[in-house]
């Protein structure tokens, strides 16, 4: 797990939803695929990873949660957040440059429950 010089002060959420990405990013790494940047931002919003699996860019929706009250942590990606980061990751080619190459967006959830390591879950091409 990255640390952050901030993490005592961070509120529990962000330290959380920072932990998810750091084993998300982890992961995509071990499945082959190259992380180009993290919380990208920009007006419309945030894009939480920028990946490369080898022509495809990769726009990664990471959802962390503590429990499954509200269901699995995928399933927090509605159909409106999805053309969300389909408008987010358009804005991420204009202001990157062009990519000719295919553009996927996956969202990885992570469940981290009490006593127990935490377990991820890779969609990939949500509203594909």
């Amino acid at each position: 797990m990255t640390t952050h010089a901030d993490d005592t002060a961070r509120p529990e959420r962000a330290r959380l939803g920072a932990y998810g990405e750091d084993l998300a990013c982890r992961y995509l790494r071990e499945q082959g695929l190259e992380v180009v940047e993290r919380n990208w931002r920009c007006e419309h919003g945030e894009i939480d990873v920028v990946a490369r699996d080898g022509p495809c860019l990769v726009v990664v929706e990471v959802k962390t949660r503590r429990g499954t009250g509200f269901g699995d942590p995928v399933e927090a990606v509605t159909v409106a957040k999805a053309l969300r980061l389909r408008r987010l990751a358009a804005a991420y080619v204009r202001e990157h440059g062009p990519h000719r190459g295919p553009i996927r967006l996956d969202v990885v959830g992570v469940l981290c429950l009490p006593g127990s390591p935490p377990r991820l879950r890779h969609v990939v091409g949500v509203g594909s």
